[in-house]
């Protein structure tokens, strides 16, 4: 119920007299539209009104509702949440309803994974309605979730060089783009290890962006790269970023892949550090909280040397190293 004044309900017919406003109001309590307020008290006036009242608004007939909840949808799709709250069922109808009919006349599609936006086109006749508008929410009302719907997220398509597609093989991830092309350009040149490792696919991790793409690594690579037998490493930037990254990325899928530093690339940088008479002062804002899996591969000295490093506010980009470096 909503509180109005007396001279709110009265608007419009200040012209009219007293008693033909009085019957109006009478006819208004008489017909249940407002009831009084009996704490605000009375107008003064004879016969009296009272001062304020309670607005009674129409309740809504949601029985339809309710019986096409009840008897159309399917067992797949829970009603107890729009059962409770029939409001929200009459806004969210449209695309329930769309959801129902897909999940009866076409279910068998879901035996085959769809992206996210091509299944929410596939329902709702909108690419983004799950990813960036309501569909979301509106699963979770259905009581019904995203791996329901057989679907998988989409990433950046996982940029890399394949030198050759012998098993087993080392690949190597990057973490920044001018490494992975200088390295690309000197395996090209005919050079096939790094530092004496023997390359046999570079990756190219765009930063913090490997840990979405290697979600998806078993659709987005070719099969030899997906063998057990092959090995995985990981060079970054000297810095709390790069070693983070590494930790993360280890951590993900250490049920899969044992993913280690590609430690004399790392060691490679330590050298040409000690040439440089400033490093550069490490990026602000970047998280410090690192593990100690990183540093388990490296000697005690390395291990001193890099937190010196890090300790003093400064970083090695991998930059330091270029195709020189790696042609040798």
């Amino acid at each position: 119920m909503k509180r109005v004044a007396l001279e709110q309900l009265l608007w419009g017919r200040q012209n009219l007299s007293y008693p033909e406003q009085y019957e109006y109001i009478r006819k208004r309590l008489e017909q249940g539209v407002i009831r009084p307020l009996l704490a605000s008290g009375t107008n003064g006036k004879k016969p009296a009104l009272y001062r304020e009242y309670w607005l009674v608004e129409e309740k809504k007939d949601y029985s339809e509702l309710e019986e096409e909840l009840k008897y159309r949808m399917i067992p797949q799709i829970s009603v107890d949440y729009y059962l409770k709250h029939l409001e929200n069922y009459e806004q969210d109808r449209k695309w329930i309803l769309l959801l129902n009919h897909y999940m009866r006349e076409q279910q068998s599609r879901l035996s085959y994974p769809e992206s996210l936006n091509e299944r929410s086109f596939e329902i709702w006749g909108r690419e983004k309605f799950l990813s960036k508008e309501q569909g979301r929410k509106i699963l979770k009302r259905c009581g019904l979730s995203e791996e329901e719907l057989n679907v998988y997220s989409t990433t950046e398509p996982l940029a890399y060089y394949s030198h050759t597609r012998e098993v087993p093989q080392n690949l190597l991830i990057l973490e920044n783009k001018d490494t992975f092309y200088s390295m690309r350009r000197s395996m090209l040149d005919g050079n096939a290890e790094i530092f004496g490792m023997k390359m046999g696919t570079l990756i190219y991790g765009a930063g913090k962006g490997i840990l979405r793409s290697f979600r998806d690594f078993d659709l987005c690579v070719e099969p030899y790269m997906k063998k057990p037998e092959n090995h995985i490493y990981y060079f970054g930037d000297l810095d709390y970023e790069g070693i983070g990254i590494y930790e993360k990325l280890a951590g993900m899928f250490e049920k899969r892949w044992k993913i280690e530093p590609f430690c004399d690339a790392y060691e490679a940088m330590l050298g040409k550090a000690c040439e440089v008479k400033h490093l550069p002062e490490t990026k602000e804002q970047q998280n410090r909280n690192i593990g100690t899996l990183f540093f388990s591969y490296f000697t005690e000295e390395q291990v001193k040397e890099m937190r010196q490093i890090l300790e003093s506010e400064t970083y090695i980009p991998q930059e330091i190293l270029n195709i020189t470096d790696f042609s040798r």
